[in-house]
């Protein structure tokens, strides 16, 4: 239990630093874009006269000295004040609490349905090996790993709105029916299905390959072969002695997929109008709203620390003979 704690307590040490360095990143990064967001802002409100842009760059503190603002930003990202979108007229903290949701929703079901595919029909793969069963899963796996998400998403909505009829095209659930209870969490999910499926094809894919390569390796380590001789059915060495190691690999690259699956979010919510944190930041990049975009990159940021951490742990409980440190 020390052990467990004393790790906690440098991992967030370790963590913060990582927020702070990201956090410094991310202000440059945007303030790097071409355009004045004041002259932009005051274009699109129809008003680009001389007194209304200096009012604007006061309102968003762009007329201060860049080193006053990153000290102001750092400030109110400390204390969890992601600022105020003068674009939205809102919190930012209260868009991507509205909006986050949908991204969680959305980017927890791909990441459920690539894990669980990709492992099983790697495994599948590697205990048909030279079959007819192992190149058809190869065949799958690398046909939705090259294919496009984009056109991915748009042949599904073809296929199971157009023309089947079976499922909804676009948005989060529909429009002025009011539902709730179950029957809106059933109308969810059947929004959900085609862009959680979109964007966990290509991971299944990556997981499917890593699975396979991962087992095939085990399976000649002595240990392997040691249970085999010990008379251990070949169900309980796959499952205890195989599987278990060979999912190593595939918490790892887990862990660097959080970030991934947010930036693929964006195009998967463009497509289908999923009201997520991604098309937030792409209306805001479009905007130039500079709040809005620092809040999504820090909120993003933070989930990506945290899952990396938890995928720290499980490694401890995929392995045992992995320590804490």
């Amino acid at each position: 239990m020390k052990k467990i704690g004393a790790f906690l307590g440098r991992r967030v040490v370790k963590s913060i630093l990582v927020l702070l360095a990201i956090a410094l990143f991310n202000f440059f990064l945007v303030r790097a874009a071409p355009g004045d967001p004041a002259e932009i802002l005051a274009g699109q409100s129809g008003a680009a006269d001389a007194q209304f842009i200096e009012q604007l760059r006061k309102d968003f503190g762009l007329d201060k000295p860049m080193v006053v603002q990153l000290g102001e930003y750092l400030k109110n990202v400390a204390t969890f004040d992601l600022g105020y979108s003068y674009r939205q007229q809102t919190s930012v903290s209260a868009l991507i609490m509205e909006h986050l949701p949908a991204t969680l929703a959305l980017t927890l079901t791909a990441f459920a349905f690539a894990v669980l595919a990709g492992v099983s029909l790697g495994t599948q793969a590697a205990l048909r090996v030279g079959k007819w069963g192992d190149t058809a899963i190869t065949v799958l796996s690398m046909l939705a790993y090259a294919t496009p998400l984009f056109w991915v998403g748009l042949m599904l909505v073809l296929i199971f709105s157009v023309h089947l009829e079976w499922l909804p095209a676009f948005g989060f659930e529909t429009v002025g029916a009011n539902l709730t209870g179950l029957a809106r969490f059933f109308d969810i999910a059947k929004h959900l299905l085609l862009p959680a499926l979109t964007l966990g094809m290509f991971y299944m894919a990556v997981y499917t390959r890593l699975t396979r390569a991962s087992i095939l390796e085990v399976s000649q380590l002595d240990f392997v072969k040691t249970a085999r001789a010990k008379g251990l059915s070949e169900r309980t060495v796959i499952t205890r002695h195989v599987l278990r190691n060979a999912l190593l690999p595939v918490i790892t690259y887990a862990g660097i997929q959080a970030g991934g699956l947010i930036g693929g979010a964006l195009l998967v919510e463009t497509v289908f109008a999923w009201p997520g944190i991604g098309r937030l930041a792409f209306d805001a990049l479009l905007q130039r709203d500079y709040s809005i975009l620092l809040g999504v990159f820090f909120v993003a940021s933070l989930i990506v620390v945290i899952v990396n951490l938890v995928t720290d742990i499980l490694y401890t409980v995929a392995d045992p003979r992995i320590e804490l440190k």
